[in-house]
């Protein structure tokens, strides 16, 4: 016989990079999750897109092009400089033709209500990030009063090229017991 599943009384943290900040914007309002972790990501606020945001303070590449279907992906020619210049040269080609693309509508969705608001928050600034501007990375982080640290010269995948630095921040935010 097997047991019936039961709901964990432990809390969780989410870690959300790029447009994934905005999903756990969103998302983080559920009862069990005791905080969110922002990686080089958007943190919009409620009634707020990522496009908002971009039209705001743009980032530095022009590599992120629509497909014909409503998709979104970042021309492979541009990947390395602008997406993961920090990253070796083969790593990056594997990750340009592998690439998740994100339906271009939902960069358009606007935040029902920003967890942020409610739940401590941590973020890391990529600051040589080209994908979203590093000072729009700044301006959220700040309104959001996220504990952030800045990684100097990463690129957008910081948690690629930085990976001590950002799991340090990620343990951080897990050990905090909601006093600061």
């Amino acid at each position: 016989m097997q047991r019936p599943l039961r709901p964990s009384r432990t809390s969780c943290w989410f870690v959300g990079h790029s447009y994934g900040g905005a999903v756990i914007t969103e998302a983080g309002n559920h009862d069990k999750v005791a905080g969110l972790v922002y990686v080089a990501a958007f943190q919009p606020d409620t009634g707020e897109s990522p496009l908002d945001l971009t039209k705001k303070m743009p980032p530095a590449t022009q590599a992120i092009k629509p497909t014909p279907d409503g998709y979104l992906h970042f021309d492979p020619a541009l990947f390395h400089a602008d997406f993961a210049a920090d990253v070796p040269a083969a790593e990056v080609k594997f990750m340009a033709i592998s690439q998740v693309i994100p339906a271009a509508q939902s960069f358009g969705v606007p935040i029902t209500h920003a967890a942020w608001r409610t739940k401590p928050s941590w973020a890391v600034v990529a600051t040589a990030d080209r994908a979203i501007n590093p000072d729009l990375e700044r301006f959220m982080t700040s309104r959001a009063g996220s504990k952030t640290i800045e990684i100097k010269n990463s690129s957008h995948v910081a948690y690629i090229s930085h990976p001590a630095e950002v799991a340090k921040l990620i343990e951080l935010a897990a050990k905090h017991s909601g006093k600061d």
